[in-house]
């Protein structure tokens, strides 16, 4: 299947955006009070946003892969 320009740059788009925020919030829940009990543990709070983050990462790179193989041809 052949991707328009267009489509594939939208693509790309997304996926460096996913590349770029999920981190930024990843890093602002490592600071929540919430992630860590009084041990210093890690909460059931930090463990779920960490799993969401790590799949939206690869989803991401994914959507940019596609995006840039549309584009190469």
């Amino acid at each position: 299947m052949e991707l328009p320009a267009v489509l594939s740059v939208v693509l790309i788009v997304a996926g460096v955006w996913s590349l770029a925020v999920w981190p930024q919030f990843l890093r602002r829940v490592m600071k929540d009070p919430r992630s860590r009990d009084a041990n210093g543990k890690a909460t059931r709070f930090l463990t779920v946003h960490v799993v969401l983050v790590s799949i939206s990462l690869l989803l991401g790179a994914a959507t940019a892969a596609i995006g840039i193989a549309g584009l190469i041809g």
